[in-house]
């Protein structure tokens, strides 16, 4: 293994390494508030930043976003690299992209309803079972009748559509309730009201904007500002899902390579699971356990190792653990967790030690060569060569300036979608007014004469039900329109989130 393809995470007995080749086997950064976690995440991004391994990762607490600057040039770092062995030691700043879901601190990154979903969709609304039935009727009607959901107006379009034709949609999809439309209606307006429209639109994110290195051959580091996304915990869990689901469906298997595609932070990760329908929590698990094979890693952190489901923390390979102050029964069951999930070193009490280790110590364990884990060590974590710190107003639009994605996500485009198609036929019904009565025969007592009404009535219908004519010109429309829906049926993900490229 040569050095280049691996990460020098810190100092034990004998110099801790993550290698490259294992990278992909996904992995687990917690410990309490305070205790080393960011710096252990930067020395984490920094380092496959150098192996020219792209990054995404989301910047909750503003401090992320200095991986773009060089950091502090003192003894006392100096000192540190140093100790944990460290050799030419030079500050540095990194390829940074930042990205901000409302616009405003970085790229725009948006996505459409119709890639979301109605599975985290619902999740984002916080919906009913029964609530989410009619959510998922009205996504499967988009699909049926060829109608784009790119936005909160084409979703409030094909409700109202929804409510007109509830009885007809009740007998074809099940039940549809007024009171249902009602609640997500109310839920897309506190959605608004949150900021949350500005995430649905176009253009949405293309993939290979996150898979970029520059032009030295180092990886590019996402950032999403995500200090106030985390006032929206279920939309921050729900988007960051999506994007794992759309890495997973659009990026073509390529098993174990010397260096992964692409490495993910989850932070906060306990998000993602709170509150999560076992269904929802099965499909995650899905998703963690199938995406290694695509290249991408996935290093999820938190406060606490238990945070995540037992099925989730049996397939993170590689572990750094700060410490747990075990001050209440939460905190014993977390470190008695944390314990159980290293693997043993004669040398090494990890339910003694993980409350005494200092900040910026912890206990690490990483796959070795053969993918098998290294006994648990006590380790000095290396220090950054970025800013330990958030950027300015200043720094962080000299930053944007620099991108090469300047200019490409700025303006919105608003094409033809469901609220367009709806709008003109609902325009299209009120300019023809409702439908001429049949003639009246003139003579009651004339036989031709109520024939040819009753042919009449037979084939266009009267005010009370419709005719032959127009029964057959509906269908033909449900059939064109069926076509067109399975020409945009979710992908592969459909069946695991409900959501797919357009």
């Amino acid at each position: 293994m040569s050095p280049q393809a691996q990460i020098l995470l810190g100092q034990a007995d004998q110099p801790v390494q993550l290698l490259g080749r294992y990278a992909n086997r996904h992995g687990l950064i917690a410990g309490a508030t305070g205790t080393g976690k960011t710096v252990s995440l930067l020395v984490l991004a920094e380092g496959f930043s150098r192996l020219g391994v792209p990054v995404f990762m989301a910047d909750v607490k503003g401090d992320v976003a200095g991986l773009a600057l060089a950091g502090e040039d003192s003894e006392r770092l100096r000192q540190r690299a140093v100790r944990t062995g460290l050799g030419h030691y030079q500050p540095e700043g990194n390829p940074v992209l930042l990205w901000d879901l409302a616009g405003q601190a970085g790229h725009p990154l948006r996505t459409t309803l119709s890639e979301l979903g109605p599975l985290l969709l619902g999740r984002v609304l916080e919906l009913s079972d029964s609530q989410q039935g009619v959510l998922d009727i009205a996504f499967r009607l988009a699909d049926d009748e060829g109608l784009l959901l790119l936005d909160l107006a084409d979703l409030r379009a094909l409700l109202h559509q929804l409510a007109e034709r509830r009885k007809e949609i009740s007998v074809q999809y099940g039940l549809v309730s007024p009171q249902s439309i009602g609640a997500i209606q109310r839920a897309l307006l506190r959605l608004e009201g949150e900021g949350g429209a500005a995430f649905f639109a176009e253009p949405a994110l293309e993939l290979t904007d996150l898979l970029r290195t520059d032009l030295t051959g180092r990886g590019c580091i996402s950032i999403l500002a995500a200090d106030k996304l985390i006032l929206q915990p279920r939309l921050y869990g729900s988007f960051l899902l999506w994007l794992l689901s759309e890495l997973f469906e659009n990026l073509p298997e390529v098993g174990d390579q010397e260096l992964p595609r692409l490495v993910f932070f989850f932070d906060e990760a306990h998000l993602l699971f709170a509150d999560a329908k076992p269904l929802l929590r099965q499909r995650i698990e899905q998703v963690v356990r199938l995406i290694r094979s695509k290249g991408i890693g996935i290093y999820f952190c938190s406060q606490y190792p238990d945070d995540l489901p037992a099925e989730i923390l049996g397939q993170l390979g590689n572990r750094i653990q700060h410490a747990l102050r075990a001050y209440t029964p939460r905190d014993q069951k977390a470190v008695r967790t944390a314990a159980q999930t290293f693997v043993a070193n004669p040398g090494v009490d990890v339910a003694g030690l993980i409350g005494q280790l200092a900040v910026g110590e912890a206990l690490v364990s990483c796959l070795q060569d053969g993918g098998v884990p290294q006994p648990v060590q006590r380790t000095l974590i290396c220090p950054p060569r970025c800013r330990l710190g958030a950027l300015t107003a200043a720094e962080r639009a000299a930053v944007q300036g620099r991108s090469p994605l300047a200019g490409k996500y700025d303006q919105t485009i608003n094409r033809e979608s469901a609220y367009e198609i709806l709008s003109r036929n609902l325009e299209a019904r009120s300019a023809v007014g409702p439908p001429p009565a049949p003639p009246r025969p003139s003579s009651p007592g004339g036989a031709g004469e109520q024939d040819r009404g009753m042919l009449g009535e037979l084939l266009w219908g009267n005010g009370r039900r419709q005719g032959v004519a127009e029964t057959l010109a509906k269908q033909t429309a449900r059939t064109i329109g069926s076509q067109l829906g399975r020409q945009i049926v979710r992908g592969l993900l459909g069946g695991i989130f409900g959501g797919g490229r357009r």
